[in-house]
C-alpha cells in the first residue's frame, strides 16, 4: 500500500517544515474524526401521531384516501 518505505514518523520527518505541520494537523483531524462517537438513530417526531386512526381505518384505506386527496389538490391547483 505504501508507495515507499518506512515508517510514518520518517516519512513526515522527510518533510519541510511547513508540510510537516499541515501533515500532523491533518493526522490529528483523522484521530478526533475516529473518536466520534457513532450517529444516534434518527427518530421521526411525529412518530405514532396517526396510530389512533389505526382503530377505524386500515392503513390501505388511509393510503387510497390520501391519494385522492392529494389527486384533488392538484386538479385544483392546476387551473
Amino acid at each position: 500500500m505504501s508507495s515507499s518505505p518506512g515508517s510514518v514518523e520518517e516519512k513526515i520527518q522527510m518533510l519541510p517544515p511547513d508540510l510537516r505541520e499541515e501533515a500532523i494537523l491533518y493526522i490529528d483531524q483523522l484521530v478526533k474524526r475516529s473518536k466520534k462517537s457513532p450517529a444516534a438513530a434518527f427518530r421521526c417526531a411525529a412518530e405514532g401521531t396517526l396510530a389512533e386512526l389505526g382503530k377505524w381505518y386500515s392503513s390501505v384505506e388511509l393510503q387510497h384516501y390520501f391519494r385522492r386527496r392529494r389527486n384533488l389538490f392538484h386538479i385544483q391547483h392546476e387551473t
